[in-house]
């Protein structure tokens, strides 16, 4: 079966396939599908992931190998392999060949990789997919169509953009969808819920200070320490909430918690920033982070983070924003004492 990726919801609340093939180069709406599949299978009881990272001299006979091991405790899992193109040479398309032709009911596999051409999706391998399982070819969102997208993904937040105010987004992205996907993120942060038009997003937008608390996590990153500490002390000065501090700092932890995981196993920075579909903007500086912090510093900070929002709820009766300065100091690589 061959689906396009608007319609792969509707295929998966009927059935789930045994193999999936996710094939685009809009990051963000491959990962999506990827995501949707994941849980779909999760609610079926495939609780465990293997992930596959198809690079030179990747070992294809040990992955049918891997596949086909059956141990008397083992759980159904998602063997999941990723691509950076869809060339997986003879000995790759012998391999999909015959998992595909041969499934198992205990795995679950997913393939994700880049565009294919026409000679590739005429391929034996893409072929054996869309007759045993599930082929979703992801198409960029054209620019015509992008204040539309724009408005459902606000409609998702409970933010109902007029005509206007989705045109004006789509105009300030340049039909780039990350960055429209990013700036649905912060209007959803940043607004209440209901009607949202050209002005509201012109007054959040124009209230710079709002979006400086992501300055502090980049600054952090770059490890200066002393500009990340100046602008969260000018944060607090203005009064800003303090999850909203939280939720900042938590996502750069959370993604390069993320990125190293799949650097361990053999990705690089980049490649693994751009499966997560890390803002482009946020890249340089998180690069620098992961050149420079071990997991062991990065499991420190996310348990900082859990202590803060502790403090922000009133578990522990101490203030956030010490526990803040703990935290983006050890972000950018000095260690300051307990808040708590």
């Amino acid at each position: 079966m061959k689906l396009s990726g608007d319609n792969l919801a509707a295929s998966l609340s009927r059935q789930l396939a045994p193999i999936y093939l996710i094939s685009g180069d809009e990051p963000l709406l491959v990962n999506e599908a990827a995501d949707a599949v994941r849980a779909r299978a999760r609610s079926q009881g495939f609780t465990e992931r293997e992930l596959n990272v198809v690079e030179r001299g990747f070992d294809w006979q040990a992955l049918l190998s891997n596949s086909k091991a059956m141990s008397l405790f083992s759980e159904r899992k998602i063997i999941e392999i990723r691509m950076t193109n869809p060339t997986p040479g003879e000995q790759g398309a012998d391999a999909i060949v015959e998992l595909a032709a041969e499934p198992s009911a205990d795995n679950l596999v997913l393939i994700i990789t880049g565009k294919m051409d026409g000679r590739v999706q005429n391929s034996r391998w893409v072929s054996a997919i869309e007759k045993h399982g599930v082929v979703v070819q992801i198409w960029p969102v054209e620019l015509a169509r992008l204040p539309a997208w724009i408005r459902d993904r606000l409609a998702k937040q409970n933010l109902k953009a007029d005509a206007e105010a989705a045109a004006l987004l789509a105009e300030r992205v340049e039909g780039n969808l990350l960055a429209a996907h990013q700036e649905v993120e912060k209007l959803a942060l940043l607004l209440p819920p209901g009607p949202v038009t050209a002005d509201t997003i012109i007054d959040a937008v124009a209230d710079s200070a709002r979006f400086d608390v992501l300055q502090v996590g980049d600054a952090a990153m770059k490890g200066n320490v002393t500009r990340a500490l100046r602008v969260l002390d000018g944060l607090r000065g203005e009064d800003f909430e303090p999850p909203i501090v939280l939720w900042a700092l938590n996502k750069d932890l959370q993604w390069i918690a993320r990125c190293q995981h799949l650097m361990r196993r053999g990705q690089s920075a980049d490649s693994a920033m751009n499966a997560l579909y890390v803002w482009r903007n946020r890249q340089p500086a998180m690069k620098h982070a992961l050149s420079r912090l071990k997991p062991k510093t990065v499991r420190e900070l996310l348990l900082s983070a859990e202590r803060a929002d502790r403090m922000i709820k009133g578990v522990i009766r101490s203030d956030p924003w010490l526990e803040f300065e703990r935290l983006v100091a050890g972000l950018a690589g000095v260690r300051l004492a307990s808040a708590a």
